[in-house]
């Protein structure tokens, strides 16, 4: 192949800045990256705290897409765990979903639940504009009340009846009443999961996924972007480095990369500052013992609680701790425009509460920490496609390509961020 000489600057090196320097380069078009951390992978990278391994909030690969999927497999060797998961609820645990297995419930809450079930309010799809009603139409008013409609505040840090319902696709299983009837006698052993099979690598945590795609890359670490002149096409970082660019693609933030264009018109500047996404905090413990974890992952509903779910890197893969220990994370979120919670509150309470669920004390503790990530999902407010589409508009009009979970504005898996980066 041909080299070709032109100057292409991918802002961000998380796995959709990784996926299109590497199309580029088997294309013979060379690239260079410019990551403002000291590392690479982004939200699919990890930390090491004392020989434990903890990714930057859940990750597993289920990639549709063949190729997709025979790369990251060659890149790093599987292991495909059915995807079963439990879910917490005032001290009961149901197999997820837990709409299809209310056995462990009480006699009067599986009334409430079945009877609203079966005279829930039927409506054409197209008809639901937000997602409080789509809740209740899909599950009856009791169960939408105590389960999602909790669980919405806890992962969105909004109220349901301020998202709409696009978003919500495969994610979310509408049961039949055989299906609610069956589960609320006995636990099913019917997945009823999107996804059979959830991946993870054997060694190396969740980005050696990608670790073919970034061999050989050309990577600027440390150096974050602070200002663009679309008129000079130039970037300038925070080290004093000035780029030339033909070409620019990011994966910044629809946010992020409106502060830092030059002269941006007010209406843009406007549907950024509407946009709505969370923040979260990663919570992390590592044990002396192999048995704390007793599930994969786990979702909890029960306000008083702050965490919304918690998953086991040593049950992902046992590469992920040292020789008989077993680890814990568990996620905290709050939309993006309250204040954060107190660090050193939610690390306590955190600690408090998962010592209740899965019964560990001081003395089992090697590793706690906790850590902001300060973008970490993408909240579908009712106002969101009109103002992302005033912000990719443009964006493509400056010749700026836009891709990844924030860059693109959307609800991304892993799989389908760097599938971003291979369509660019």
């Amino acid at each position: 192949m041909v080299n070709i000489l032109q100057s292409n600057l991918i802002l961000g090196a998380g796995v959709a800045g990784i996926s299109a320097a590497y199309y580029l380069k088997k294309q013979g078009i060379s690239s260079t990256i410019f990551e403002k951390d000291s590392d690479w992978g982004g939200l699919c990278g990890y930390f090491t705290i004392n020989g434990f391994r903890f990714d930057r909030f859940v990750h597993f690969s289920f990639p549709n897409n063949e190729a997709t999927r025979n790369l990251f497999e060659k890149s790093s060797p599987t292991i495909a765990h059915p995807s079963v998961s439990y879910n917490y609820y005032h001290g009961k645990w149901l197999k997820h979903p837990a709409q299809n297995n209310l056995a462990a419930l009480s006699t009067d809450e599986k009334v409430n639940i079945i009877s609203d079930f079966v005279y829930k309010q039927d409506k054409a799809p197209e008809k639901i504009k937000t997602y409080d009603e789509w809740l209740k139409i899909q599950y009856g008013q009791y169960f939408a009340e105590h389960f999602p409609f909790v669980y919405t505040r806890k992962y969105w840090g909004l109220d349901p009846s301020e998202l709409e319902t696009k978003w919500v696709g495969i994610r979310m299983h509408s049961p039949d009443l055989k299906e609610v009837l069956k589960g609320s006698y006995e636990e099913q052993q019917e997945n009823f999961y999107y996804t059979k099979f959830m991946h993870y690598p054997k060694k190396g945590g969740f980005r050696s996924l990608f670790d073919l795609c970034r061999k050989d890359l050309d990577i600027a670490f440390n150096e974050q972007a602070v200002h663009i002149n679309t008129k000079s096409k130039e970037v300038s970082f925070n080290s004093g480095r000035v780029e030339k660019y033909d070409k620019l693609i990011s994966t910044l933030p629809l946010p992020e990369i409106i502060k830092i264009i030059e002269n941006v018109p007010r209406k843009v500047i406007d549907a950024a500052d509407k946009l709505h996404w969370t923040s979260g905090y990663q919570v992390s413990f590592g044990f002396n013992r192999p048995d704390v974890a007793k599930h994969l992952w786990f979702y909890i509903y029960d306000e008083k609680i702050p965490a919304a779910r918690v998953y086991s890197p040593n049950l992902k893969s046992q590469d992920n701790v040292p020789d008989n220990c077993s680890a814990l994370q568990a996620e905290i979120f709050w939309d993006s425009k309250n204040s954060a919670p107190n660090m050193e509150k939610m690390l306590s309470a955190t600690k408090k509460n998962l010592m209740s669920l899965c019964s560990f004390s001081e003395k089992d503790l090697v590793v706690e920490d906790i850590r902001l990530e300060p973008y970490a999902n993408v909240s579908f407010t009712l106002d969101i496609y009109k103002n992302r589409k005033i912000i990719l508009d443009y964006l493509g009009d400056l010749g700026i390509d836009s891709i990844g979970r924030f860059g693109k504005w959307d609800y991304l898996w892993s799989h389908q961020s760097f599938e971003s980066g291979e369509n660019i």
